[in-house]
């Protein structure tokens, strides 16, 4: 029993041991930075402004190489962007950023935050609004000539809008 004391005392000290040269603290600037919520309404977005036909340039640079060209994905891999349309209800659902995402706010901020896949979070806000255009007309959702901006973007209907029941709280009502 004493060993099993005793052991357990080491491991618990050796998982608390720190680790020269691993890690470091987060600076405040790089905190502050990633600090940002994006809200469905559009709060949060930043200033700036990007169109379609810039997006497919940037996408085809930063994006086509893990989403394809069409933004079919790769099998088992990376994860398609478009398709899937009527997909939901059955067992071989699709969820794509046209089939399944409520929003096209949550689109931009997920290009924001988490993109590129081996540079995440390096891309301006102007080239953001430029590739969600791109993913958005990709997907039908808006016209070869859109420009999207902070204003714009919140505006943009999203085939599944209305295919999320809001989270239920007391102080929140429900509704479908």
């Amino acid at each position: 029993m004493f060993r099993i004391v005793l052991l357990l005392c080491a491991v618990s000290a050796f998982g608390q041991t720190k680790y020269p040269g691993v890690g470091k603290p987060a600076a405040a600037d790089r905190v502050k930075a990633a600090d940002k919520t994006v809200m469905a309404d559009g709060r949060g977005l930043p200033a700036g402004k990007g169109n379609v036909e810039t997006g497919r340039g940037l996408y085809k640079t930063h994006c086509a190489e893990c989403h394809n060209e069409a933004g079919e994905g790769r099998d088992k891999q990376w994860p398609a962007l478009v398709g899937g349309t009527g997909t939901l209800a059955t067992k071989a659902a699709k969820k794509t950023v046209g089939s399944y995402w409520p929003y096209a706010t949550t689109v931009w901020d997920t290009i924001a935050r988490s993109m590129p896949y081996n540079n995440p979070g390096t891309l301006k806000a102007d080239e953001v609004y430029a590739i969600t255009a791109f993913v958005l007309h990709l997907n039908g959702i808006v016209p070869a000539g859109q420009e999207l901006d902070e204003k714009s973007l919140p505006q943009v209907k999203m085939p599944n809008r209305d295919g999320f029941i809001p989270t239920v709280h007391p102080d929140v009502k429900a509704k479908r």
